[in-house]
């Protein structure tokens, strides 16, 4: 079977495909274009494509009779992906859950300690020689342990953050699901704006997609308290940036940590001039066991397509 690898991936996970597939390596590490990945469908069995990779419906256009019967994609998301275009086209999707479970989480911790400790802001002071000694009134931040944890998206990585703030800092946790769950230790509210107005610290754990396009917008940024933060570990576009940018300009909230962005890898330069701003280049699974786990999965799904078996992870 004949499988493109979209983009530079650790060497580990190449040897895994090339073990088992006749594979050509893209000699870019941009990301593909629309073009690009539907002359691809046309000439490969399957493409390991990578988040950003534009999978759209223009993508699929004209490939009904395509070699391609599957983009398996490394990582959780599918944001980039059609998959309704796909399936038109015959073509079948699949991503690799669980892997990056415990690693996102991690990073969702990292905000929310950088961003209320202000540890970004006193980086850079130091980098820039403008520390001058410790001082009774410097970099004054807010506290963590204790304080009221608010989670949109209680799915495997929103329940891992959960653990995390529960077990580690003792925090109060209340949550948004769009289906009703029983979590230990967490009460479930009945809408988002609930969850912004109860809580201290806010984590938008959501999957992306257009169900969830801009789900946080002005009105829920609205109901944030002044001296509340905000953490992206979903997707960019869940939060409308343009609302979060003038929530943050207007001294509405205290600050944000953001690992992911409505345009990535386009920051918008307000949010790069704020100082009260965590800024991370979407490196919540950013580990060398969790991009090999990646590959694992990935490789089973491809494994599967090859011997005509059930997808472990088709969406």
């Amino acid at each position: 079977m004949r499988v493109l690898i979209s983009r530079e991936m650790p060497l580990e996970v190449v040897r895994l495909v090339e073990a088992k597939f006749d594979v050509t390596r893209r000699q870019s590490d941009f990301p593909m274009t629309a073009l690009e990945a539907q002359a691809a469908m046309a000439e490969y069995d399957a493409i390991l494509a990578t988040f950003c990779d534009d999978f759209s419906a223009t993508a699929f256009e004209g490939l009904h009779d395509a070699p391609c019967k599957l983009v398996a994609n490394f990582g959780v998301g599918i944001n980039h992906i059609d998959v309704a275009a796909a399936q038109r086209a015959g073509i079948r999707v699949t991503n690799t859950p669980g892997a990056v479970t415990e690693a996102t989480a991690d990073i969702a911790l990292t905000l929310m300690l950088m961003t209320c400790r202000r540890a970004s802001e006193g980086e850079r002071m130091v980098r820039a020689g403008d520390w001058h000694g410790w001082g009774p009134t410097q970099l004054l931040g807010m506290h963590m342990s204790g304080k009221t944890v608010g989670i949109i998206g209680m799915g495997r990585i929103g329940q891992a953050i959960a653990q995390r703030c529960r077990l580690g800092f003792g925090m109060p946790i209340v949550f948004f699901n769009r289906s009703e769950k029983t979590i230990e230790g967490c009460t479930q509210l009945p809408s988002i704006q609930v969850v912004m107005q109860a809580c201290d610290i806010a984590v938008v754990a959501l999957p992306g997609g257009a169900d969830t396009h801009h789900m946080i917008e002005a009105q829920a940024l609205s109901a944030l308290r002044p001296h509340a933060v905000l953490v992206n570990i979903a997707r960019g576009d869940v939060i409308d940036e343009a609302a979060l940018i003038a929530a943050l300009s207007a001294g509405q909230i205290a600050g944000a940590g953001l690992d992911v962005y409505e345009n990535e890898p386009l920051v918008p330069q307000s949010l790069k001039d704020m100082q009260n701003v965590t800024l991370l280049p979407h490196m919540g699974t950013s580990t060398l066991e969790v991009r090999l786990d990646m590959g694992v999965m990935a490789v089973a799904n491809l494994t599967a397509l090859a011997n005509g078996h059930d997808l472990p992870n088709q969406v």
